[in-house]
């Protein structure tokens, strides 16, 4: 027997196989950008929500390894709670069958043989690919090259195993596999760490079944190894996250093992009581797929109500309770990077919680120097603090994410946002600045006489409302807050020369204190170029929006 040119052919076509799968998904999750958003928006604490996400996440990007190091990432960043990351890792192994069904159809559909389909799809895919100027055709080529190419790989794989049917020796291998069940599990699981994707170790055994080469009993004990050994990915990906992130990996590996036992225990009594016959009979690429499938969606189903004690279960564990979150931390992970869809959307998320920081410094400032209460101007300086360790840690991000291979207009959004998060940074400094006037007044104990009160009033009603309406432009992504903006930045302007005037009038005439004028007219100044700050991103997001 020449192994030699069994292993290399083999090797060869489940490198393709996976590179098929991978740029598949990657044409799949980039034509349901939005819709990947939208998906993120919609977490809550309902499990059975989370469930469907998952599942649907994982049908499109077709890796429940993805899905969970995503989730990992998604607890490391504080984005989602230990209910609903237990929702979605359920889910995620529902959703990860799709694959296993695409390359059992060429037994179900005649008409989806890889002998003629896949030449078809490959060629068809580069000329989309060719002629396509619109990146949604670059998208669609990539979805249709990949699809080709993952049954070319699956066909060469069980071309290559074909002459093993022949060989008693690799025959006999499955058999004992089937015969003990803790063997069967443990090649799978092995097999699935090694190459990281359930997916991919699915299609490597349905090639084996297309020879013929794989027993009933053996297939079904080692797909349940495979979920198990799916789970090496996200316990990897936790390394050095929170530890409610490793809690969430443990979750997922405790739940594909509670499952592996339940099931190991029926199948041992049914397949060596019941209908021993089964031991013998060589499984199908179909009746694989039926298995895994049936597999994962009775394992959710049956631990779905017992989903809270495993997440106890986890914790008591891993010895970790659920941590206190850091309004400093900037709540983005670079596991995301790994879903540009779902990072892009998570930093949006992220400048706008930025935004709202911001929003409450300017609230504060805008009674700070009437009412010179410490706790007031602790908390400015405190903010302060906060906005910029976001900035610095959004814009960390958003550079990582500009490096990404997102379209061109992806680019631009990172570039308005970059200057956004500037902005919003910029409008906090003025905040802290308003802070230490409050600290000044009260040194020197100064007033504002009644005129001066009155009018600093409305240049700070002003400036504040054009910072709100630019970030409800931004959050809403809202033309006529936009434009609301700029309206105020314009009254902005033209109120602070007739404050500025006025008041030098008043100082001139010796109606107020010389000291409690430098401050009026410096706190002019501040909130002058908050308000240009703020049209600053109500510009950037009417930029974007065209």
């Amino acid at each position: 027997m020449d192994y030699v040119n069994i292993v290399i052919p083999f090797v060869g076509g489940l490198g393709m196989f996976i590179y098929g799968m991978q740029i598949m998904a990657q044409g799949l999750e980039n034509a349901a950008g939005n819709r990947m958003k939208t998906l993120l928006e919609a977490l809550t604490r309902n499990k059975l929500l989370g469930v469907m996400l998952g599942a649907v996440i994982t049908a499109v990007i077709q890796s429940s390894s993805a899905t969970t190091v995503m989730v990992v990432g998604f607890v490391n960043a504080g984005i989602m709670n230990l209910t609903q990351a237990m929702g979605v890792i359920m889910g995620a192994n529902v959703g990860t069958t799709v694959t296993g069904w695409l390359v059992s159809s060429v037994e179900w559909a005649k008409f989806l043989s890889p002998s003629t389909l896949a030449p078809i799809a490959v060629m068809l895919g580069v000329i989309v690919m060719l002629t396509g100027k619109r990146r949604s055709s670059k998208d669609i080529s990539s979805i249709i090259i990949g699809f080709g190419l993952l049954f070319v790989g699956i066909t060469t794989m069980s071309s290559a195993v074909a002459p093993l049917k022949d060989v008693e020796e690799f025959c006999n291998l499955f058999v004992s596999l089937g015969h003990n069940p803790f063997l069967g599990i443990v090649a799978g699981a092995v097999v699935t760490a090694i190459i990281q994707s359930s997916s991919a170790s699915v299609g490597i055994l349905q090639s084996l079944a297309a020879s013929g080469l794989i027993p009933f009993n053996a297939a079904l004990y080692i797909i349940m190894g495979q979920n198990i050994g799916t789970c090496v990915t996200a316990i990897l990906s936790s390394m050095g996250a929170k530890k409610n992130a490793k809690t969430a990996a443990l979750m997922h590996l405790l739940f594909n093992i509670i499952g592996t036992v339940i099931f190991s225990i029926i199948a041992i009594v049914y397949l060596k009581v019941s209908d021993p016959v089964w031991e013998y009979v060589a499984i199908s690429q179909t009746q694989i797929s039926l298995v895994h499938t049936l597999f994962n969606i009775v394992t959710t189903i049956v631990l779905f109500p017992a989903s809270n004690l495993i997440i106890k279960l986890a914790k008591l564990i891993g010895r970790v309770e659920d941590d206190q979150q850091d309004e400093t931390q900037v709540l983005l992970d670079d596991r995301m990077l790994g879903t540009p869809g779902i990072a892009l959307q998570s930093t949006i998320s992220e400048i706008v919680r930025m935004g709202h920081v911001v929003a409450d410094s300017l609230e504060t400032a805008k009674r700070v120097l009437f009412t010179h209460k410490e706790e007031d101007i602790a908390f400015l300086k405190e903010e302060e603090n906060k906005v910029d360790h976001l900035s610095a840690g959004i814009t960390a991000y958003a550079i990582k994410l500009s490096s990404l291979q997102i379209s061109e207009r992806e680019h631009q959004m990172v570039s308005h946002w970059l200057q956004v998060v500037s902005d919003m940074e910029r409008i906090s400094d003025y905040c802290e600045n308003i802070s230490e006037f409050a600290e000044t007044i009260i040194e020197r104990k100064i007033t504002f006489s009644e005129i001066g009160s009155a009018h600093l009033k409305e240049m700070l009603d002003v400036c504040a409302a054009s910072y709100f309406y630019a970030l409800e432009a931004f959050e809403s992504r809202d033309i006529e807050s936009a434009l609301k903006t700029i309206e105020k930045e314009t009254e902005a302007d033209g109120l602070e020369i007739s404050l500025r005037a006025r008041h030098i009038k008043r100082l001139t005439n010796q109606e107020c204190d010389t000291e409690a004028g430098i401050v009026f007219l410096d706190t002019l100044v501040c909130l002058e170029r908050i308000s240009d700050h703020a049209r600053n991103i109500a510009e950037e997001v009417l930029e974007e929006i065209r």
